[in-house]
Parts: C-alpha cells; sequence; structure tokens
C-alpha cells in the first residue's frame, strides 16, 4: 500500500479524486493538504472536508497557500461554480482542518517516509514550491510526484499553450519542475482521453445515497459546463481522479522522459515544455504521461467511486 498526499484546490474533479482515492485499497491516503485554484483556499478547506465526510474518511485536511507567488488570481466560477463545487446547496463540515500548515505537513511526511511517500498534485503548485524552498531537502527525499498540469504535445485550455494549474501560478511550476524531484506529469496529453459520460452520474443520483446524490449534483454543474465549452468530449474530461489512477497503477499510461520547463514569458506564459539544453546526471527528472488505457481507467474509477458511495 502506498503512501500518499494529496495536494488540491478542491473543486469537481479534485472531489471526484478524493472519492477514487479514498476507496482505493493501494493507496494510503496520510492527508490532505489544500490550496487556492478553482475557489479561495477557504472554499477549498470546506469543500475537502465536506467531501471526505460524505464518504465517510477521516484523512485529516490542512489549509495551505492562499494566492500564487507572484500573479494574482480571480475567480471565474465557469468550471467548477463560485465555491468550486457547483454552488449545489449542502451543509458546513463537520470536522476542522488541521492546525499545521499544508506546506509543513508535505515537508515532515516527506522526512518520514521518503522514497516511501508519493504526492499528487491537482491544483496550482504553490504549496510544493513554497516546501521546495523553506526545506530543499525533501527534493532528495520524496519518493514521486504525480502532477496533473501541463499540456506537451496539445493545446491548452486556459491558452494555446497554458493549462490551468500551470498558468495559474507559472513561477511556483517553474520552481517544481526547475528541480531534481522525480515528477511524473499526467496532463491534458491523457486527460482529455479519460472522460465521464452523463450515464454515469446519473446512476449515482439513482443510487439515492447521501453521498451518490451530492456527487451527482456537483458534478452535473460540470457537465454542462463542459457540454458548452467542450461538446466534441461528450462528457467531462477525469483530469484529477487520473493523477489518482497513475499512482495507484503507473502501468495504465506509457510515458516518456523529459526535461520539462515552464514558459514565463509574456507570450507562451505557463507552457510546459521540453527543455534539451538542460543536462542532470540523473537524466530527465519528469516521465510525460503521452498514452493512456482510457477504457481501463474509466472502468476501475467508476467501480470505486461506486464502492465509496456505499460506505
Amino acid at each position: 500500500m502506498g503512501k500518499v498526499i494529496l495536494d488540491m484546490d478542491t473543486g469537481i474533479d479534485d472531489a471526484l479524486a478524493i472519492a477514487y482515492a479514498a476507496a482505493s485499497p493501494e493507496l494510503e491516503l496520510l492527508g490532505v493538504t489544500t490550496t487556492y485554484g478553482m475557489a479561495p483556499v477557504d472554499d477549498s478547506v470546506r469543500n475537502t472536508l465536506l467531501v471526505l465526510e460524505q464518504l465517510k474518511c477521516d484523512a485529516p485536511v490542512f489549509r495551505g497557500a492562499e494566492q500564487p507567488l507572484v500573479r494574482s488570481r480571480a475567480y471565474s466560477g465557469k468550471f467548477h461554480g463560485n465555491d468550486g463545487l457547483g454552488d449545489v446547496p449542502r451543509r458546513e463540515p463537520k470536522r476542522t482542518a488541521d492546525g499545521t500548515h499544508a506546506v509543513d505537513f508535505i515537508i515532515e511526511q516527506s522526512r518520514k517516509y521518503g522514497r516511501d511517500l508519493t504526492l499528487v498534485t491537482t491544483a496550482p503548485l504553490t504549496n510544493l514550491a513554497l516546501a521546495i524552498r523553506k526545506a530543499p531537502d525533501i527534493v532528495g527525499k520524496l519518493g514521486r510526484v504525480v502532477t496533473m498540469g501541463g499540456a506537451v504535445a496539445t493545446p491548452g485550455n486556459v491558452t494555446k499553450f497554458a493549462e490551468a494549474n500551470i498558468i495559474i501560478d507559472p513561477h511556483a511550476a517553474h520552481i517544481v519542475f526547475s528541480s531534481e524531484l522525480p515528477i511524473t506529469l499526467v496532463g491534458l496529453d491523457v486527460t482529455r482521453k479519460t472522460v465521464l459520460r452523463q450515464e454515469a452520474v446519473a446512476m449515482w443520483r439513482e443510487k439515492n445515497t447521501e453521498s451518490s446524490v451530492f456527487f451527482a449534483s456537483f458534478t452535473e454543474y460540470y457537465m454542462q459546463a463542459y457540454k458548452q465549452y467542450h461538446p466534441y468530449l461528450q462528457g467531462c474530461a477525469l483530469h484529477d481522479p487520473l493523477a489518482v489512477g497513475v499512482a495507484a497503477h503507473p502501468d495504465l499510461v506509457a510515458t516518456v522522459p523529459m526535461h520539462i520547463t515552464v514558459d514565463l514569458d509574456d507570450d507562451a506564459l505557463g507552457r510546459t515544455v521540453e527543455d534539451i539544453r538542460r543536462v542532470s546526471p540523473g537524466g530527465p527528472n519528469t516521465q510525460v504521461c503521452m498514452e493512456v488505457d482510457a477504457d481501463r481507467f474509466v472502468s476501475e474509477f467508476l467501480d470505486r467511486v461506486d464502492q465509496a458511495f456505499s460506505r
């Protein structure tokens, strides 16, 4: 069983990723660190706590970075609603976040578990960049970073070059990819190939448990956004759940080793591109996912989430 931390800006597909992780016997969820992204950090904390309660999972939650290192963050609510979970009616969580800061939790657990720890990031990389700045030694300790972000051989989803998690805080992403951390990049190159269909969400609603109806309600908001902006997909992309899937089953994807850098120039801000000039003794630090067994992943995702709703 692999020890994992989920680092999230808990919007809709992050919530789906939590459900998948909570029901995956291959993973031991040590905690969820939160940050801003699809909504302000306080919403991310609340969403995470409530999702975990609905899933009857007692993993601790940690509040993290509030804003990008350099840029500012504006929120549109276009895909995730103003609160990150589709603005659906819901109660307040019964739990509160742990008093430890997310950055400190990442540092502590990296030092404690070393190579046995995988950090799965599905948000802007601010928490991890701050952890590297504060404790550079974790670069040589942390076992693996699985990052949902970037677009290497496909267009971005914010600009023609850039994916959302990277461009929200490109300076943090630049720090992370300039380090020697062992990174698996689960970008738009593969996540756009993993699609959740409306029929599956309808089955969640028909299951009629408190958790399944809650998840169906906010996922339907996401579905409607995809129907408006990406109708060709005929569903919504399972971006963040795929990162959890790769953490649990690396053989779901085929990867290409590269030295990835994040462009900070205005005309290509947030672009994730191979740096062919970079040389490291250990070789490229990033395994870029280029192919995915989408049918196998989606089937397992649906099975695991169904199990999570039955708890």
